[in-house]
């Protein structure tokens, strides 16, 4: 059974940093795709960010230069460094993992969800 736990989420001021986690299980992530999603109230959920098990990654224009998505195969575990945060970054940021016929963003189906983590931007 695949579990996706995200942590590190909270309130920052805009120009701030967050770390947001995703432990893993169910799955080897070194050899599967995983990415960040993230959903506003009354807004549709977004890519933010992917990782390929080549370690290629793709991310939303809103946030390229500011994140960065990695992963530590040892420890089974995802991250999303967001720096330089902004009013705009405010959302429920989900860690998702492959299902075959999820919604596929660069390549990548996904199907399983975290439960959420949020993060708000003030500015």
């Amino acid at each position: 059974q695949v579990q996706l736990v995200e942590s590190g989420g909270g309130s920052v001021q805009t120009g701030g940093s967050l770390r947001l986690s995703c432990a893993v299980s169910g799955y080897t992530s070194s050899r599967i795709c995983m990415g960040w999603f993230r959903q506003a109230p009354g807004k549709e959920r977004e890519g933010v960010a992917v990782i390929h098990s080549d370690g290629m990654t793709y991310y939303a224009d809103s946030v390229k230069g500011r994140f960065t998505i990695s992963k530590d195969n040892a420890k089974n575990t995802l991250y999303l460094q967001m720096n330089s945060l902004k009013p705009e970054d405010t959302s429920m940021y989900y860690c998702a993992a492959p299902a075959p016929g999820g919604r596929v963003w660069y390549g990548c189906f996904f199907g399983y969800w975290g439960q959420g983590t949020q993060v708000t931007v003030s500015s």
